[in-house]
C-alpha cells in the first residue's frame, strides 16, 4: 500500500510544499519506507494586489495537486508571531482550504511544536535540528532549499508517523 502526502507550510508571499510518497508491504506494520517525491514553493510578488496573489496561490495549488495527486495533505497551522502577519497568511490558508475542499482532499494539521517533537522527540527544537531530522529520515545529501520546501516536508513526514 502507498500513500501520497502534500505536506504545505502556508505563506501569502511563499509557501512551501513537500510531497513523499509512504508505503507499507502488505501485512507488515513495521515494514514501512518514505521517499521524498518533490518539493519547492510557490511564490508571489510583494508588487501584486492582494486579490491578485490569492488568485495567483489558488491556481498554483491547483496545478500542483493535479501534478503531485495527493491522498493526503498535511497543513501547519497558524503561529500567531505578529498578528498583522498572521491575517495575511490566514486568508492565504483559506485560500489553501478552498483548494482542498474543492478536490475534497483529506487533510491533518499540526502546530509547530507538535511537528518538531515528532521529529526530534523536543517540542522546542529550533529550525536547523527539525532540518536535520528531515534530511535523515528522507535519506538527502543535503537540507531541502529554500527553508519553506523543508518545513513542508517536516509537515509532510509528521503525517506519514500517523499512519
Amino acid at each position: 500500500m502507498e500513500k501520497r502526502i502534500l505536506g504545505l507550510d502556508p505563506g501569502l508571499a511563499i509557501v512551501g510544499f513537500g510531497a513523499i510518497a509512504w508505503s507499507q508491504s502488505q501485512g507488515k506494520v513495521q515494514d514501512t519506507t518514505v521517499k521524498m517525491l518533490d518539493f519547492g514553493v510557490i511564490r508571489t510578488s510583494a508588487d501584486m494586489e492582494m486579490s491578485q496573489r490569492l488568485c495567483t496561490l489558488f491556481d498554483d495549488l491547483h496545478t500542483l495537486m493535479d501534478d503531485l495527486q495527493p491522498d493526503l495533505v498535511a497543513i501547519e497551522k497558524l503561529f500567531f508571531y505578529r498578528m498583522a502577519n498572521t491575517i495575511v497568511v490566514a486568508q492565504a490558508r483559506g485560500v489553501l482550504m478552498l483548494v482542498l475542499g474543492q478536490r475534497k482532499l483529506p487533510y491533518v494539521e499540526f502546530a509547530p511544536p507538535q511537528i518538531k517533537q515528532a521529529l526530534t522527540n523536543y517540542g522546542k527544537a529550533d529550525k536547523a535540528e527539525v532540518q536535520d531530522a528531515v534530511m535523515r529520515e528522507l535519506d538527502l545529501d543535503e537540507i531541502p532549499r529554500p527553508d519553506d520546501a523543508a518545513d513542508a516536508l517536516a509537515v509532510a513526514l509528521t503525517a506519514s508517523f500517523q499512519l
